[in-house]
């Protein structure tokens, strides 16, 4: 019996222990559960874009390309956004926008102490950051002598977040911290279009090339003007902020840091570059979308004359129209570099769409859907004419074979003709 009560009491131990030891795991777990919980929530909300920025000189530039993440569950958010979220630490949370928020130290490091300037544009400096998962960035800081307050700089995040196209320099982050307003984008190794245009070690854009480039850059502009909720006008469009990503397209940079123009149409100061800025808004301080037109036709005869706008390009241009119809004679103004190289109808075609945007009555300028329009027909042409040589040229390539054909067989059959006239003279010897 004492043997029975005792290993009785021995079993009512271990699994008073047992149970004591259980119900403290089930309290960690239980606690650990709740504290997880909102980070699981903040997560299935996570959405990311990648992009890409690039200085050229003393201009700073961004070009981005689109990627949305809708809501995933958070292991799919940790295997799928493991390109952006490798290097962010667990103080980065994701903004009522969407956008993911970096830590300061993480900028830091990875900028090493922000030492890897790359450019300096209006708004601030461009650093290089090479992020922990091998991935490179460029960080924005924005000027600290700026008079927007953390809730404007919150709504331009969410202004800049919304907008998406394949044209456009979307945004990626954004830190906020120790009194510094930071945007973060991808670098963009292929450069600014200024660049392209101006450098004298890289090679000439040909002439195709700068067609299919104004096309994207007005894209990009009809997507602000038209696309957008509420529309958004540019303000600053110059070669500087026209970014080229791998395959050469173009997308346009900086469409949103201009802040007041986002939100009021109308300003105190004169914002944008000379040579660039349409003439009605520096007499009225009001922009417009057709001042985007405005400054668009002066980018496309940059592209024609290769030839700066803060060099007199405009009165270049005034000079050539006297000579021209305002259709045909513009070759005259055509980039060296082209070397001649271009369809002589298709330049003319492009200056006189570039004319009529930098008309001086803004009226009488064409919308950025008409200007895509009629570069995507200059476009389709080019190809009809390509796809018309192709076929002319197989035509002649198929008609010289037959006559080849033809040649070959001659000489044989005039050799049997011959013998058989042989043969008959031999018959009548005989």
């Amino acid at each position: 019996m004492e043997k029975e009560s005792s290993g009785l009491i021995i079993g009512i131990s271990i699994g008073v222990v047992i149970g004591v030891l259980l119900a403290i795991a089930a309290f960690f777990c239980f606690r650990r559960y709740h504290r997880r919980r909102p980070q699981i929530g903040n997560s299935s909300s996570r959405r990311a874009a990648t992009v890409p920025i690039r200085a050229n000189g003393v201009d700073t530039c961004t070009v981005l390309s689109d990627s949305s993440i809708g809501t995933e569950s958070p292991k799919s958010i940790q295997n799928g956004m493991s390109f952006w979220l490798g290097s962010v630490r667990k103080s980065n949370v994701v903004s009522a926008s969407g956008i993911l928020e970096y830590s300061y130290k993480d900028l830091q490091r990875a900028t090493y102490n922000f030492t890897t300037l790359i450019g300096q544009g209006a708004y601030g400096p461009v650093y290089k950051a090479q992020m922990s998962t091998g991935e490179t960035v460029a960080v924005k800081v924005l000027a600290t002598d700026s008079k927007q307050g953390e809730k404007e700089f919150q709504t331009e995040v969410m202004l800049l977040g919304r907008l998406h196209h394949r044209n456009l320099v979307n945004l990626v982050g954004y830190c906020a911290e120790k009194g510094q307003h930071m945007l973060i984008y991808v670098y963009m190794s292929r450069g600014s279009l200024a660049s392209h245009l101006y450098d004298e070690k890289l090679e000439p854009l040909r002439w195709e090339l700068r067609v299919q480039i104004a096309l994207d850059v007005a894209r990009g502009l009809e997507y602000l003007h038209d696309g957008a909720v509420p529309p958004v006008v540019h303000r600053d469009i110059k070669s500087s902020n026209i970014l080229l990503d791998q395959s050469m397209s173009a997308r346009v940079a900086d469409f949103g840091l201009s802040r007041e123009e986002m939100v009021s149409k109308h300003v105190s100061n004169i914002r944008g570059t000379f040579g660039y800025l349409d003439p009605e808004y520096i007499s009225t301080r009001s922009f417009t979308k057709k001042s985007d037109v405005y400054s668009f036709g002066v980018l496309l005869f940059e592209l024609i004359a290769g030839k700066n706008p803060l060099q007199g390009l405009i009165e270049y241009i005034e000079l050539a129209a006297m000579t021209t119809d305002g259709k045909g004679g513009w070759e005259e103004i055509a980039d060296s570099r082209l070397d001649g190289k271009y369809d002589l109808q298709e330049l003319n075609d492009v200056a006189a769409l570039a004319y009529k945007c930098v008309n001086r009555a803004p009226k009488k300028r064409p919308s950025m859907r008409d200007t895509v329009q009629v570069l995507s027909r200059i476009l389709k042409s080019r190809h009809e004419r390509k796809r018309h040589k192709r076929s002319l040229s197989a035509t002649a390539e198929e008609i010289t074979i037959n006559v080849e054909q033809l040649d070959h067989r001659s000489p044989i059959s005039g050799h049997r003709r011959v013998e058989s006239i042989d043969s008959t003279a031999d018959s009548y010897e005989v």
